[in-house]
């Protein structure tokens, strides 16, 4: 069976140019493209799965850490490759710590592209050629991210839904199951961030999003 890859971007012109980059070493992969999050996740509840997402980080829909937490919180099996216009390291190491595989540059080469996709297949982690990625989160960041690591994939979700400003029966709503199963979800994402309330669980996302490229630079 033929891999199939997600592009999501929101520049047209970039999705077909990586189209034809991936293309030029898989000719028989099934790509898809979508612009926005929603797009995204709609699309990955039809397929089931996918081979690998290719995910901008401020689309429609997304900013920073959002939407990494929100795909592998839904679909935890597939593997993420950040896409950016941002090579920053710390950046970079963010990202990595959330769970990605790899970190694109969009000024790479078909080369590096073909080479990041390829190690990524083998269930390697990829990252630009000669970035340095020591000492480029601070300790409290650090931290933090792996408060976020340690919720479960359900949590995470409620805690992207909280950052959405979404009340606990909107969130009920939107993921089929009980308001009082939500309520549990919510004092369980404040305990194991160690925070006293839902304005605080979100400012940890905030926090961890400080820095990220803006939807005119991704």
């Amino acid at each position: 069976m033929e891999p199939v890859f997600i592009i999501a971007d929101d520049h047209p012109l970039f999705r077909d140019a990586m189209s034809q980059a991936i293309l030029g070493f898989l000719p028989n992969c099934e790509l898809k493209a979508v612009g926005d999050l929603e797009s995204l996740r709609a699309l990955l509840k039809d397929l089931g799965s996918a081979d690998l997402v290719m995910l901008d980080l401020a689309m429609p829909g997304t900013t920073g850490v959002s939407g990494i937490i929100q795909v592998r919180a839904e679909f935890p099996d597939t593997p993420i490759v950040v896409v950016s216009a941002s090579e920053d390291p710390a950046t970079i190491r963010r990202c990595l710590d959330l769970g990605v595989s790899g970190f694109i540059p969009k000024s790479s080469s078909s080369a590096d592209i073909q080479a990041a996709i390829e190690n990524i297949q083998l269930g390697e982690i990829w990252i630009p050629p000669n970035i340095d990625l020591d000492e480029t989160v601070d300790a409290e960041t650090r931290e933090l991210i792996d408060k976020l690591n340690s919720l479960t994939p359900q949590q995470m979700r409620v805690l992207a839904m909280l950052g959405e400003g979404l009340l606990n029966k909107q969130i009920a709503f939107e993921l089929g199951v009980s308001e009082a199963t939500i309520k549990a979800h919510v004092s369980a994402v404040l305990l194991k961030l160690e925070v006293d309330s839902r304005t605080q669980a979100v400012i940890i996302m905030n926090r961890i999003n400080a820095g990220f490229p803006s939807s005119q630079g991704s």
